[in-house]
């Protein structure tokens, strides 16, 4: 594992109302999820640069706002196609 040190000021926390530690793991979380919902990291893959279960990370996802399903608009539409043709053949 690799290491990656970020420097802020003292008084961040504190101007937040949380502690070190607790700012230190949403910096962790906010990165996590930023590179899950542009499609650069995996879930599992972002679970584990946060530091938390995959359960844990995907329960987190709804408070941030984004979606755990992380679908393109190209796997949606072939999506759409499969659909539309399966209630096709089944309306004949």
């Amino acid at each position: 594992m690799r290491t990656l040190t970020i420097t802020y000021p003292e008084s961040l926390p504190g101007s937040l109302h949380v502690s070190e530690a607790e700012f230190e793991r949403e910096a962790r979380m906010a990165m996590a999820v930023k590179l899950f919902d542009n499609g650069r990291l995996s879930c599992g893959q972002a679970a584990s640069l946060a530091g938390v279960p995959r359960v844990d990370f995907l329960h987190e996802l709804g408070r941030w706002g984004v979606s755990a399903l992380q679908t393109g608009p190209d796997e949606l539409e072939s999506d759409l196609d499969v659909a539309r043709a399966l209630h096709d053949g089944h309306q004949h």
